[in-house]
């Protein structure tokens, strides 16, 4: 019974929080998987003025809790002179992008080094066939590593995507009313721990809705992976 009051008093707030939180996670995914795929490029070359930089990004995004990160670009930028002096200043004082810019810089270093990994078990023989049709290198990548390591990779981003809507939980920490944070704000009113399970049952769904459609994806660009001949 108490449920059904949490939802009928608060239920409005809590699919504005759902929306966002679910916007984070797209949004988040997209730019962070666009730029990992030159990252995780860049960290196959052989030469160090590539490689080194698309190291050291993997390193710090991964290598540092997300939540200082987030606190850095929302309270750290403003207090560089140039920065609120430039037209991002117009974005980065708002809470929504600092946390959409942290999430996608954060997740991009983790699926770098999926796309890299994926790029090193594409079969040797398919890098022959290639070289032998006489691709050079930047069409072979383009058209037969990057394709194939994407989709060899599709498991490990279906993990890295669930990971991440996960984190959008440290939205709330900066004062963005999402899912997480506007449970909490229902229960710093009333006191009534209901909406946090109310919450964790969500992300439950969630989770069970990402990993269907990277299942899904696995299903339609992976058939043949496990044929033998």
């Amino acid at each position: 019974m108490q449920m059904v009051n949490i939802i009928a008093t608060f239920g409005w707030d809590l699919l504005k929080g759902l929306w966002l939180t679910v916007q984070l996670v797209v949004i988040a995914a997209i730019f962070g998987f666009v730029l990992a795929v030159p990252i995780g490029v860049a960290r196959l070359s052989k030469n160090p003025l590539i490689a080194v930089p698309a190291y050291i990004y993997t390193l710090v995004f991964r290598g540092s809790p997300l939540f200082v990160q987030i606190f850095l670009i929302y309270y750290g930028l403003g207090q560089f002179t140039w920065m609120r002096e430039s037209f991002l200043w117009t974005l980065f004082r708002e809470a929504y992008f600092c946390a959409l810019f942290a999430f996608s810089l954060n997740t991009a270093g983790y699926m770098a080094e999926l796309i890299r990994g994926g790029i090193k078990a594409v079969p040797h023989g398919e890098r022959e066939a290639a070289v032998a049709s006489g691709m050079s290198p930047m069409v072979m990548y383009k058209r037969i590593l990057i394709p194939r390591a994407i989709r060899l990779s599709l498991p490990a981003l279906s993990n890295e995507v669930i990971l991440l809507m996960k984190s959008t939980v440290l939205a709330s920490a900066i004062t963005m009313l999402d899912l997480m944070g506007t449970a909490k704000n229902i229960y710093t009113r009333t006191y009534d721990t209901t909406p946090l399970y109310l919450v964790a049952v969500i992300y439950l769904v969630l989770v069970w809705i990402i990993g269907m459609v990277f299942k899904r994806l696995e299903k339609r660009y992976n058939k043949f992976q496990y044929v033998r001949l």
